[in-house]
């Protein structure tokens, strides 16, 4: 997978599902497991994962970040565009 698109199947995933996806990847690939093609494989459906990750850390961080106090102290906040 050369280029930085998330497949499908991914974007669907919270999370949570990708990261326990990605942790036994890199479980599989540090225990030598499988053939040399399907640890290339995993490896690149890992570059995905985290790609998915990332992209839903800083979703969060922004949705935070939009949060802030009020003139009155209470606590507002705004729709957040992440596009």
């Amino acid at each position: 997978m050369a280029d930085n698109t998330i497949p499908t199947d991914i974007q669907k995933l919270s999370f949570e599902q990708a990261l326990d996806e990605l942790k036994a990847i890199v479980a599989k690939l540090e225990q030598g497991q499988g053939t040399l093609d399907s640890a290339i494989g995993d490896y690149d459906r890992g570059a995905a994962l985290k790609r998915h990750c990332d992209t839903k850390l800083r979703e969060a961080q922004a949705k935070i970040e939009k949060i802030s106090l009020s003139a009155d102290g209470g606590m507002t906040s705004e729709p957040l565009d992440v596009e």
